[in-house]
């Protein structure tokens, strides 16, 4: 019999676990609510691994790999101390699974995962160099080079129009919603409000997405500016790496042509030498909520990243 894989996403709301065959197929799947401010990292860990049971086949298991917000120490299998799972510091989530299940485990930071993930059945497949990032309540980007994981982005500051600013600030999802409930408080007309029928407290990133792919102003505007900003932050990651591919997820990347097109302008306006760009493609990431497990049992193939997904 083929062995099987475990691919686990451990979010701040939601736990999903998946088996999946060696082709990284997603063969069964489940979920449940992380409830991570309910009885602490112990009872966390303990709803996955019954979520784990309720998975588990009757084939031999290659390993388990989980995607965990950072920070991370990977090669002890820690998660140190991640501000959507309250209470967790230095937390041996390897370890625990390990004694429970018997099978190597393996445990990658989300952006880490997606873009092992995206190599292996998405946007990425069959590149070796690539750039995966994340445009979502945070920003940042996990990194392979030759096929194999080398690093990971995040946390960057950049100078915009002569202010220095973290990436986040402004072009992340909480910054963009901040800056449209700002400017609708201020009467500026807009789809948005009857959207979010003048409750200016639900507007969201998919409220400015739906906005600008109608045509409105305001959304349009905004989105103009978030991919200017995110085009000067990937062009400085373009520049590091030179990928093939730039994937870009998340759900601020749901935005869809607004937001890259002038990703898109931005970079080519700003890159210091057409080579990097003469074969560079741009692309949205192709696995949605899947990307996660995919890119958790990915980890256990590539044995944490170390090989490549051809070895």
């Amino acid at each position: 019999m083929t062995a099987k894989i475990i691919g686990v996403d451990l979010g701040g709301t939601r736990i999903r676990a998946a088996c999946l065959d060696h082709d990284l197929n997603i063969l069964k799947r489940q979920e449940t609510l992380t409830r991570a401010d309910d009885g602490g990292p112990n009872a966390v860990i303990g709803r996955m691994i019954e979520l784990i049971r309720s998975i588990w086949p009757d084939e031999p298991i290659e390993g388990i790999g989980v995607s965990a917000p950072g920070p991370l120490d990977p090669n002890e299998g820690l998660v140190l101390a991640p501000p959507n799972l309250p209470g967790w510091k230095n937390v041996p989530l390897a370890a625990h699974l390990k004694n429970v299940f018997k099978v190597p485990v393996y445990i990658g930071k989300d952006t880490n995962v997606a873009v092992l993930a995206e190599t292996a059945r998405g946007a990425a497949k069959n590149c070796r160099n690539v750039v995966y990032i994340t445009l979502s309540t945070g920003i940042g980007a996990g990194v392979l080079v030759d096929g194999r994981l080398a690093t990971e982005v995040g946390s960057m500051w950049m100078l915009i129009d002569g202010q220095a600013m973290r990436f986040e600030s402004a072009a992340a999802g909480p910054a963009l919603e901040e800056q449209a409930r700002k400017l609708l408080a201020q009467g500026t007309p807009s789809l948005m409000v009857g959207m979010v029928e003048n409750d200016l407290k639900q507007v969201s990133t998919k409220t400015l997405g739906e906005a600008a792919k109608q045509g409105d102003k305001l959304a349009l505007e905004i989105a103009q500016r978030a991919g200017y900003v995110i085009g000067l932050g990937l062009t400085t990651v373009l520049h590091l790496f030179n990928p093939e591919i730039l994937v870009i997820g998340g759900g601020v990347s749901n935005m869809g042509d607004p937001l890259f097109t002038p990703i898109r302008k931005t970079i080519q306006d700003h890159v210091i030498y057409d080579g990097y760009i003469n074969t560079l493609r741009i692309e949205p990431a192709a696995l949605g909520e899947d990307v996660s497990v995919i890119g958790g049992a990915a980890l256990v193939r590539t044995r944490g990243g170390l090989v490549t997904l051809r070895e």
